[in-house]
């Protein structure tokens, strides 16, 4: 009598183990995001991480895609209709709950605050632009250069090449963000040399990055005279350090305020650069600035020169002096602010990569 052979049981299959690959990747992609490590997040910081899904659609997704989806978003429509909301006033007894919630989520020490009265803020642009009691933020005296503003430290050091690093291992180009030279040249030089009245000397650059819980005024980082103010409009893209990473040129393709001069060690240039819900950018001494207009020429800039015509301009002379530590202009949420300087080569950064800063803290030392 044949029998049938004995059936050995069937091997364990892992649990769904198909979903763990994508699950992980995306675990992956909201840690880079939120530059943080990987652990789930409190309740009051899961919009954040949703954003983080929406800006990465799907892990499993190229690159590339990413990108080309993000960019299709439209930022700047979505960035004007939340100033319009920021503007509308609030009923009194609405206010501080709202702002309650702010100080909450994004960690704000209202104890700094000049008012620290959440009454006295109308609507949330007001709150953004709170300003500060003037003995919490002393600026360095012994420093001839110091921080323009709150924020943490993204990238910092020697410009090489005419390539300026927008986050570790990612550059942008230097002429591509400060536009072409007011003044052409004919000696075929790189782009870095034509802004170097010196060939001893060096272009240094730092990059402070503005969260939504951090003071949202700039102010002026050295004693120096503003000559020109560069608009570019642009995009409205999140400057998040975890965006900047995949963006390629990111700084680059948002709309952003140059304001080039001269400092006692020859170039230096101040940038404020706009993000997803910054669509405004205010410069206090230029009433004529308008940012986040509804349409724009993609690539185009407008040029103000606060040099008087047919001036011949000389370092130290000429534009708007400004004195360290003045207040320079405000964003309505927070950004990030770019800093291109010519100095000794000698000259060294106090900083580490990351670190937070406050406005007049030294940037560094000769």
């Amino acid at each position: 009598m044949c029998r049938r052979p004995a059936q050995l049981p069937a091997p364990a299959r892992p649990a769904r183990s198909w979903l763990r690959v994508p699950r992980l990747a995306l675990r992956h992609r909201l840690s880079a995001l939120s530059s943080g490590v990987c652990r789930p997040a409190p309740w009051h910081h899961r919009p954040i991480a949703f954003l983080g899904f929406l800006l990465s659609v799907n892990a499993l997704w190229p690159l590339a895609n990413r990108v080309a989806l993000y960019r299709t978003f439209p930022t700047r429509l979505v960035s004007r209709a939340w100033g319009r909301l920021n503007g509308l006033d609030l009923p009194t007894w609405l206010r501080k709950p709202v702002y309650s919630l702010y100080i909450w989520t994004f960690g704000v020490n209202m104890q700094e605050a000049a008012v620290e009265d959440l009454h006295h803020y109308k609507n949330l642009g007001e709150f953004f632009r709170r300003r500060l009691k003037p003995a919490v933020r002393p600026v360095c005296a012994a420093s001839c250069l110091t921080s323009p503003a709150d924020g943490r430290i993204l990238h910092f050091g020697r410009v090489q090449n005419s390539q300026v690093e927008q986050v570790k291992g990612v550059t942008y180009s230097l002429e591509n963000f400060l536009g072409p030279p007011s003044r052409p040249s004919p000696d075929p030089t790189s782009f870095q040399d034509r802004l170097l009245s010196s060939p001893d000397r060096a272009l240094f650059h730092v990059v402070v990055y503005l969260a939504p819980g951090d003071y949202h005024c700039f102010h002026s980082p050295a004693d120096w005279r503003v000559e020109l103010r560069r608009h570019f409009p642009g995009s409205l893209m999140s400057v998040n350090p975890g965006v900047a990473r995949w963006v390629k040129e990111l700084f680059c393709l948002n709309e952003r305020v140059v304001l080039s001069g001269q400092w006692r060690h020859g170039f230096f240039s101040l940038t404020a650069v706009g993000a997803t819900n910054v669509g405004s950018i205010r410069v206090y001494f230029d009433q004529e600035l308008r940012t986040n207009a509804p349409r724009y020429s993609k690539g185009s800039f407008q040029d103000r020169s606060y040099v008087a015509a047919g001036d011949q301009v000389k370092t130290g002379e000429g534009g708007v002096a400004l004195r360290k530590g003045e207040p320079v202009g405000e964003f309505n949420l927070g950004s990030t602010i770019v800093l291109l300087f010519e100095a000794p080569a000698d000259f060294t950064f106090d900083l580490q990569p990351g670190q937070r800063i406050r406005m007049g803290e030294t940037l560094g030392s000769f």
